[in-house]
């Protein structure tokens, strides 16, 4: 089969295992024998598997590489685990996607040796036809509460608004907290799972924030890229940095997560800690995807009180409904 043919039928199935044949027949305007036919040739392949039969049938995508290794934290060097673990695996990848996994890899492994005091580190990449996986694992004290003890915050869901800020480390000394940031950007889908809380942040969707009945150790990081993605590295650093200079300078704030479960953002509070370290940057898109509304005194502190204080930073609503941009200039113009 032809790499496009695979393609197309590797996204239906990530997409959804049920009624493939009949999609695949509408996508590519041929009949449902003819879909069939190639779905049986991809299962053939190895490409995909299938259980159950006729209408009920589901397809799935199958493994082509995997890999998993429990690795002793003390003394862990994380190019040694990226030429043992990941790099084989990855080989037959083009340049840039290969490029863009030795970064988030590298420095997920490296944030584990380095913060998590954990006595093992789980290192993984799981690779099909349409994308490939990478998960870093331990048992330490877990991300969220870290940062939480770290800033001095009232909840460990504080923590999670702060990584999505970037230039955050408790060790400042040895770290420069742009790791996660970028890592997240580069990624199509990039999740981690800590305590009961879990950051999901995907390429093409608003972040979010998940909270769970089960409380787990440690910290788990999950990335997720295409094979064939046309993303590199230096093109998302360029993102987030300003005309002719090389800093980290730009940053974009999903503000949904400064709103917890049930809550509107409201108060002043809320906005304090949404502008919590933002001095750190020269540019602040806030993105106000899934904010149907905000307060006057929330939409004061930042957009009048926080921009007067900090006048040399541009601070720039991005995806503000109507009501959300008439509250801000409300507050912007005062009569």
């Amino acid at each position: 089969m032809d790499k496009l043919k695979i393609r197309t039928i590797c996204q239906l199935v990530d997409a959804s295992g049920q009624n493939v044949a009949a999609r695949l027949a509408e996508k590519e305007g041929i009949s449902r024998q003819a879909a069939s036919t190639w779905l049986a040739k991809a299962k053939e392949a190895g490409i995909i598997s299938s259980e159950g039969t006729g209408r009920g049938i589901r397809y799935a995508l199958v493994a082509q590489d995997y890999a998993w290794k429990d690795y002793l934290r003390e003394g862990l060097s994380e190019d040694v685990v990226w030429r043992e673990l990941c790099a084989p695996m990855l080989r037959q990848l083009p340049g840039n996607v290969r490029g863009i996994w030795q970064h988030a890899m590298t420095e997920m492994i490296n944030n584990a040796v380095d913060h998590s005091n954990s006595e093992q580190v789980k290192v993984g990449m799981k690779m099909n036809a349409l994308f490939t996986e990478g998960f870093v694992s331990d048992t330490g004290e877990g991300i969220f509460l870290k940062i939480q003890k770290a800033l001095d915050l009232y909840d460990t869901r504080e923590a999670i608004l702060e990584l999505a800020k970037g230039k955050f480390t408790t060790d400042p000394a040895n770290h420069s907290g742009e790791g996660i940031f970028f890592s997240s950007k580069m990624m199509d889908h990039y999740e981690i799972r800590s305590g009961k809380l879990h950051f999901d942040h995907d390429s093409e969707q608003p972040d979010l924030l998940i909270e769970h009945d089960v409380d787990v150790s440690g910290t788990l990081v999950s990335m997720r890229l295409d094979n064939d993605s046309a993303r590199t590295a230096k093109e998302v650093f360029d993102r987030f940095a300003l005309p002719e200079e090389f800093s980290f300078a730009k940053t974009t704030v999903p503000v949904r997560l400064a709103q917890h479960e049930g809550e509107t953002l409201v108060s002043r509070s809320q906005a304090k800690r949404l502008t919590r370290r933002f001095e750190r940057f020269q540019s602040v898109i806030l993105d106000f995807s899934g904010v149907d509304e905000i307060g006057q005194a929330f939409a004061d502190e930042v957009f009048r009180v926080f921009q007067n204080a900090h006048p040399e930073i541009s601070m720039i609503p991005f995806k503000a409904s109507a009501s959300i941009t008439a509250m801000i200039k409300r507050v912007q113009n005062p009569t």
